[in-house]
């Protein structure tokens, strides 16, 4: 499939620059990493210190985050487009499926939460139930966000190589 609007033409300092779906998912993925742990220690500290402040953070960190997973998803597979063949075919397919299964992970996680908050629904077993979902969302984040990253830094997926101009020579040469 070719998606003609994956990019965006910008200008930076009166300069034409393209934001290709590589660059939009690189900008994007961080996001729900960030608002899913910060959301996972505020559930912690909820736990522990008993204040209604960081229950409800992690509530809103989760919602977020599941939904900032759902772009970094969606981007994430316009990203890859193109590289189901040759050597990095097995790499982006481990990726895909863990990026997969940590999106379906924080959409539970985050229905599972929002359905607790309209039923008003207080039972120790079921808090214990939400941290135990929400601790394997994160360890689901960690493993997509080491495959993720092995693609760029063992692979170089998605990495533009600058060569240096050798037409040009120097006169001591």
């Amino acid at each position: 499939m070719n998606f003609k609007w994956c990019y965006a033409e910008i200008y930076i300092k009166n300069k034409k620059t393209m934001i290709t779906a590589t660059h939009l998912h690189a900008m994007l993925i961080h996001f729900p990493i960030a608002l899913l742990m910060a959301g996972f220690l505020s559930e912690a500290m909820a736990l522990f210190s008993k204040k209604e402040f960081f229950k409800n953070a992690a509530f809103y960190l989760l919602l977020l985050g599941a939904l900032g997973a759902i772009a970094a998803y969606f981007s994430g597979n316009y990203a890859g487009e193109g590289i189901e063949e040759g050597p990095l075919k097995g790499p982006i397919e481990a990726h895909e499926e863990a990026a997969t299964v940590t999106l379906w992970l924080a959409i539970i996680a985050a229905m599972f939460r929002v359905v607790i908050f309209y039923l008003k629904y207080s039972r120790s077993w079921i808090k214990w139930v939400s941290i135990i979902l929400f601790a394997v969302v994160i360890g689901s984040v960690v493993r997509t966000g080491y495959l993720g990253g092995q693609l760029v830094y063992s692979h170089g997926a998605g990495v533009q190589l600058s060569l240096p101009d050798f037409s040009q020579t120097t006169d001591d040469d």
